[in-house]
């Protein structure tokens, strides 16, 4: 089985009070927690296509890494029921704003998460110790 590539965003919000905070979404299909993340487009670089699935699955609109800070893999289930693998590339974005209205609003939740209860509200394990880990990422002298 052939495995698909996506990207995905990180979006996160280093707050003095709440400290570093994941914002996750929910999936249109099942509700459950995901990252904002699609398909490559041919147009952008991965990382500004990961800005741009942040922007209309989340309202996100900050800056975001140009190096991926991981990936992790999923089964999709694809809109005829084929079911493929994929590898998702996760880019970290710093949030600067979130516009009350999105391209997915109608369709999707977001919410704020510490790094652990995003963690464990995900259910991809590679994707749950990405967002454990991406403080130490962030923090690493690469990550800008």
């Amino acid at each position: 089985m052939k495995e698909r590539r996506q990207i995905g965003a990180i979006a996160y919000s280093n707050d003095a009070d709440a400290g570093l905070r994941i914002l996750l979404v929910t999936s249109r299909e099942t509700g459950r927690w995901v990252i904002p993340k699609g398909w490559p487009m041919k147009s952008k670089q991965p990382h500004q296509a990961a800005a741009q699935e942040a922007f209309e699955e989340a309202g996100v609109e900050g800056s975001i890494a140009k190096k991926a800070a991981g990936s992790y893999r999923y089964p999709k289930t694809l809109r005829n029921g084929e079911i493929v693998s994929c590898r998702v590339k996760v880019y970290p974005m710093q949030v600067r704003k979130l516009v009350s209205k999105w391209p997915e609003a109608a369709e999707r939740k977001r919410q704020w998460f510490s790094t652990e209860d995003a963690a464990a509200a995900v259910l991809e394990p590679e994707l749950a110790d990405i967002l454990r880990s991406i403080g130490q990422t962030l923090s690493a002298p690469s990550a800008s």
